[in-house]
């Protein structure tokens, strides 16, 4: 017989470890293998049975992994934490020995670490580092206004700024903002950075508290590492987009030096987002540039022109605010409007006296609109629309220019509904959305372009219903005829039937003429030689633009008949399955209209009251 398995010696019970003979095995201190574990992205983990694990003891206990825990041990980080440690050691000799020269000597050479190898070693790829770059930025631009205190030093807040300023400018550059909404934690954004979706989030600039419930050391470890995520990241999209890093402006040396400090002239330039950034390559290094080949090219004509339509409504999305001159009035946020403004190819500006990087003052007459958050405003010029920050946001949102209309000074403002949520086919629409969706100013042109739809309906249906009668008429009409022959070859009188007679001649008489008219057309057309064809043939017309909303619209009816084959060839097999999802659409499109009605019934008693309130009034 062959030796007995001791309890506890295979499995899960040697698959973890537990912190403390963790901590013990790297010899650090807790505070350090938090930090470690921090860096080195290694979390805990609850095991299945934590009594096994646990080696019969069923106490709670904060498990690792033990792969994750020997990979530490050749982490070169905990040596400088050991030298570190040491530092301050020596550090508090000599000032308790009163000795300032050996004080200074070792804050010299004090140790410092890098983070660059695990950086690489955490993201082996560029898109990995970008596909993981939403917390980070949450991160960074959370610490950029935050204040001073005894945990965050001014170094990280400054450091904070300086990079998030430099993503800015990258997706102003770029243009690849897409998405934007204001809620009340802060206002969110979403862009497409080579192809990868980056969704942040910028908390609101206001006169906040400072926090005591929230450990901002293990908050400062996670910036320290995104700091450095984020600056390999800005480095390498200003290199691929040909822009200098750090980054420098076009236009320098205004005079603004009464404004500001002048160290911190340029970097206030920079958070301005009014100037374009300086490009590294000349107009003659332009030229070298290399050509751009697709990595995929597919022959289908559908796949070709579905990609033209999208690249071209891009186009258009992206220089949505091209030409727009815009004026921020004071009381608007400034940082959050210039950055969206910009990044959709729009001029913005505002007071002297606010903020350094102002182009163009109130008083110019060029300036198409005017962002005011108040509800009236004093000296207003005719030549440019006043309008409510709301506007810009929804613009954005519905990839078009809205009607101004809604947004005007002390104008009630329509709901500003988030461009994160997609209803799925079956589900519940607001009416706001379907409105903004079919290019309507307003809920009332909306409901009375429904009910000419329906009166339209109407009277097609009352048109069909009348063919189908005269139908009826005619087949009865004919079967009539047929009747009153057999009638009359059976016992009518020789009088009637030879009236009958010759309404039948008449009838047949005009077919004959009909016949002997189109045999002629026919003659003559063969009488044309066939040069008198060609000619009528080859005729030259003006050309003109295809709308790409047609060829959108045409798109569209060619994947709804694809769907209807689709649904046509699915198997018996699968026809339960198919069933099953459609039932459950069906009972979806039933919950959405329940949603529509009670909303109608609202919308109802609304216009009551108003009536009401008038006719009081």
């Amino acid at each position: 017989m062959g030796q007995r398995k001791r309890k506890y010696t295979s499995g899960a019970a040697t698959a973890y470890i537990s912190r403390k003979r963790a901590i013990k095995r790297l010899q650090l201190s807790l505070k350090d293998f938090r930090r470690l574990c921090i860096l080195k992205g290694i979390y805990p983990h609850a095991p299945n049975n934590a009594k096994k694990v646990g080696k019969g003891s069923t106490a709670p206990k904060t498990y690792y992994l033990l792969k994750d825990i020997q990979f530490l041990l050749h982490e070169p980080i905990v040596n400088k934490f050991r030298q570190y440690k040491i530092f301050l050691r020596k550090l508090s000799k000599a000032n308790h020995k009163r000795d300032p020269n050996a004080a200074r000597r070792l804050k010299i050479h004090k140790p410092h670490y890098k983070l660059d190898h695990i950086v690489k070693e955490r993201y082996p790829s560029f898109l990995d580092a970008v596909r993981d770059l939403d917390d980070g930025l949450s991160m960074c631009f959370l610490f950029a206004t935050m204040p001073k205190n005894s945990v965050l030093k001014s170094k990280i807040i400054n450091l904070c700024r300086a990079l998030t300023v430099e993503f800015q400018h990258y997706c102003i550059a770029n243009k690849c903002l897409r998405k934007v909404f204001i809620s009340i934690k802060g206002i969110y954004y979403q862009a497409d950075i080579q192809g990868e979706t980056v969704t942040w989030i910028v908390p609101h600039r206001l006169g906040q508290q400072p926090l005591t419930d929230v450990d901002f050391k293990i908050m400062t470890t996670f910036v320290e590492f995104y700091t450095t995520l984020l600056g390999f990241i800005n480095f390498k999209l200003y290199t691929d987009l040909g822009l200098h890093y750090p980054p420098k402006l076009e236009i320098e040396g205004q005079n603004d030096d009464d404004y500001c400090l002048p160290q911190d002239k340029n970097d206030e330039k920079l958070a301005a987002f009014t100037q374009t950034l300086q490009a590294v390559m000349n107009e003659q290094d332009a030229d070298m540039i290399p050509d751009e080949f697709p990595a995929d090219q597919t022959n289908d004509p559908d796949m070709i022109e579905r990609a033209k339509v999208e690249q071209e409504e891009m186009k258009a999305f992206q220089s949505l605010f091209k030409g727009l001159k815009f004026f921020i009035n004071r009381e608007v946020p400034r940082e959050s409007m210039a950055f969206i403004i910009r990044s959709f190819g729009g001029q913005v500006s505002w007071d002297k006296t606010l903020h350094l990087g102002a182009t163009y003052e109130a008083s110019d007459e060029t300036i198409t609109h005017h962002i005011v958050d108040r509800p009236s405003l004093e000296n207003q010029y005719l030549s440019r629309y006043y309008v409510q920050p709301q506007w810009v946001f929804d613009c954005i949102n519905m990839k078009k220019l809205l009607p101004v209309e809604q947004y005007f000074i002390g104008a009630t403002l329509p709901p500003h509904l988030s461009p994160f949520v997609n209803e799925d086919e079956g589900e519940y629409v607001p009416p706001e959305k379907r409105m903004f969706l079919d290019g309507k100013t307003s809920l009332e042109e909306e409901d009375g372009e429904l009910g000419d739809e329906e009166s339209d309906d109407e009277d097609e249906d009352e048109i069909e219903e009348s063919d189908d009668e005269d139908e009826e008429v005619e087949e009865d009409d004919d079967d009539d005829e047929e009747e009153e022959e057999e009638e009359g070859a059976k016992g009518f009188s020789e009088a009637d039937l030879e009236k009958k007679y010759e309404k039948l001649r008449g009838k047949k008489e005009k077919k004959v003429s009909e016949d002997e008219e189109e045999e002629e057309e026919e003659e003559a057309d063969s009488a044309v030689t066939p040069k008198d064809k060609r000619r009528k043939k080859m005729r030259v017309s003006s050309g003109a633009m295809e709308d790409s909303s047609r060829s959108a619209r045409r798109l569209q009816q060619q994947e709804a008949e694809e769907k209807k084959l689709s649904v046509m060839m699915i198997p018996k097999k699968k026809k339960r399955l198919y069933d099953r999802i459609m039932t459950s659409k069906k009972k979806k499109n039933q919950e959405t209209k329940k949603l529509q009605e009670k909303r109608e019934k609202i919308d109802e008693d609304k216009r009551k009251m108003k009536r009401k309130q008038g006719k009081g009034k």
